[in-house]
């Protein structure tokens, strides 16, 4: 699979070589052939992992069918294979405002889907519930799906409900979303609850510890980030955020907590939203929210007891007023920084597909992968630190925390 794979993309390009000299546009970007089939080769043999998509929200709301490639969304079977994409973790998310009216059933419906589609379509695509899952689907030429639950707030307060949601593939939880709940604090949260994690949220901790589920920092206030390095006994992850010193979210870490999580073994992996990654994008969201409040209040009073149909309507509203896209430099220049600042061995790619409405152009859905490495290999990184960054650092944390 792999081999038809290079040999295709090689007689493409070579197709195109002949037609237009030493360069073809990939979108709107020129690209330098040579360089190009080599970032290819080295991006077809590199295990790819992207620790966070939310496609599952879309396929339960939109009835879509993951096994067929669609333009209806960011992620499908398809658009991977075409990205190289080789492991996925879907996000079972359910929102806070849920988190007292028994969140653990729309968890549980968003996990079941995910293993329905997988169980559809075997010739794609296989469930994936360890690195070594990973690695042997990837030997196969399929796509290795995994399960992150995006918000604590499904466990309900229950160790025991913790525990089987392990058992039904769920290999790191995101403590909570934008919100405080019971286990921890939110950086969206106006004001704090616990000042950090809840004793709750210690225990919690510990028992995924335990089991070997991985711990998502991202989403988490900066005193719950410094609670979670203090009581996990094992290396933890941002699933999807960004440097803060580039751009000024609460949502992305500083340069502290990346070298914190460095120091404990942990890897950031840098998402894709554009309001994550430029600050004039950044800055320009903020004034677009405040100006669509009423009517995200609006979808929020309609859809009070749908949080797909509210998230969709919101998606739809955003991308009607988003700014334009940004270049892909600037998801490049978030990687150069956590690489200058503590190592290679400490960032990865986390895209946040299906769950945010603008990327970098290039990247507007799984298929642009590739573009990454292109990119990677025209700033000098070489063949080994790539491969570390399109998912080599991830599995080592994986290793890391399910062996624990």
């Amino acid at each position: 699979m792999r081999l038809t794979l290079t040999f295709k993309t090689f007689f493409i390009s070579l197709c195109i070589l002949l037609i237009i000299p030493f360069s073809y546009l990939y979108g709107q970007e020129k690209i330098d052939l040579q360089l190009w089939e080599k970032a290819m080769k080295i991006h077809n043999e590199a295990i790819v992992v992207d620790t966070h998509c939310d496609t599952p929200m879309v396929m339960l709301e939109r009835g879509l069918d993951i096994g067929k490639k669609s333009d209806k969304n960011d992620v499908d079977f398809v658009r991977m294979k075409e990205g190289g994409l080789d492991a996925s973790f879907f996000a079972a998310f359910v929102s806070n405002r849920l988190d007292k009216k028994h969140p653990a059933k729309n968890a549980l419906e968003m996990i079941d889907e995910i293993h329905q589609q997988v169980e559809k379509y075997p010739d794609l695509a296989e469930m994936a519930y360890s690195p070594r899952d990973i690695r042997d689907i990837h030997q196969k030429g399929k796509r290795a799906i995994l399960i992150g639950m995006e918000n604590g707030g499904p466990i309900e307060g229950s160790l025991r409900i913790l525990r089987n949601f392990y058992r039904l593939g769920v290999r790191y939880i995101t403590l909570t979303h934008n919100s405080n709940n019971d286990i921890c604090d939110s950086s969206s949260d106006e004001t704090a609850k616990w000042n950090g994690v809840s004793p709750f949220g210690k225990e919690v901790i510990k028992e995924m510890n335990r089991l070997g589920m991985l711990i998502d920092v991202s989403h988490i206030s900066d005193k719950a980030f410094w609670d979670v390095l203090e009581v996990s006994e094992v290396p933890v992850f941002a699933s999807h955020s960004c440097v803060r010193s580039i751009c000024d979210s609460h949502r992305n870490l500083s340069d502290d907590m990346i070298k914190a999580l460095a120091k404990k073994g942990g890897v950031i992996q840098i998402t894709f939203y554009s309001g994550f990654l430029d600050e004039g994008f950044r800055q320009k969201s903020e004034e677009i929210r405040k100006k669509i409040a009423p009517e995200i209040k609006k979808l929020r009073e309609t859809y009070k007891d749908n949080q797909e149909g509210y998230w969709d309507g919101v998606f739809k509203l955003w991308k009607k007023h988003s700014p334009p896209p940004i270049p892909i430099k600037k998801l490049m220049d978030h990687i150069d920084h956590v690489v200058k600042l503590v190592g290679v061995d400490y960032v990865g790619l986390g895209s946040d597909f299906d769950g945010a409405g603008s990327f970098p152009r290039g990247l507007e859905d799984v298929s642009g992968f590739p573009l990454i490495t292109y990119h990677l290999l025209k700033r000098g990184y070489s063949e080994t630190d790539i491969k570390k960054i399109l998912g080599g650092n991830f599995l080592r944390v994986f290793e890391k925390a399910s062996t624990h």
